[in-house]
């Protein structure tokens, strides 16, 4: 398996909603929800890799920024649970297009250099990542529901090299 290694974009969210989220994985995933809070990742793992981590902050500041001073903080409203095949991984996924699509490819054309991706742009809040699953514990999550948005209204840089904790490089709001 790949290294995580390099910089990665965040939407970190905040707010009722995401303390509900956070309260969901501490029960089902409290090594996962310790590590994070709710977030959204648009530059790593999916749709494009993690930038090169040689990227000085300066630069990354210098390409990011006229995007997010143009582009406007994004509700984002949850789908129904999702678990990827064969795994115990399961996310609450938004729906890839319309403006979180937009930001993500202005991102992707921003002239910096990203590794290969793992994965398709599959944007989605993870709930568990870690544990092994009981059938009680798949079903429960299986069930939440969320019908409250939360709002994408900032970018976190973070220089990732696991399996080192990931520094924060940069924050960046979202203006427009």
């Amino acid at each position: 398996m790949p290294t995580l290694s390099g910089i990665f974009i965040l939407g970190e969210f905040v707010g009722p909603v995401a303390d509900r989220i956070h309260e969901i994985s501490m029960r089902h995933d409290p090594k996962m929800a310790k590590a994070r809070r709710p977030h959204v990742t648009l530059v790593g793992s999916s749709g494009l890799g993690p930038i090169d981590p040689k990227t000085p902050v300066p630069e990354l500041r210098r390409k990011l920024q006229p995007i997010t001073d143009t582009a406007s903080p994004i509700e984002l409203y949850f789908q129904a649970p999702h678990r990827f095949l064969q795994t115990d991984i399961v996310v609450l996924p938004f729906d890839p297009h319309g403006p979180i699509r937009h930001l993500h490819d202005r991102i992707s054309n921003a002239g910096l250099f990203f590794q290969k991706a793992r994965f398709n742009f599959s944007p989605h809040v993870t709930l568990t990542l870690y544990k092994t699953l009981t059938r009680e514990a798949l079903a429960e999550l299986m069930q939440v529901k969320i019908d409250e948005p939360v709002i994408l209204d900032k970018l976190q840089i973070y220089l990732t090299n696991h399996p080192s904790p990931a520094r924060l490089l940069l924050e960046l709001e979202l203006k427009g």
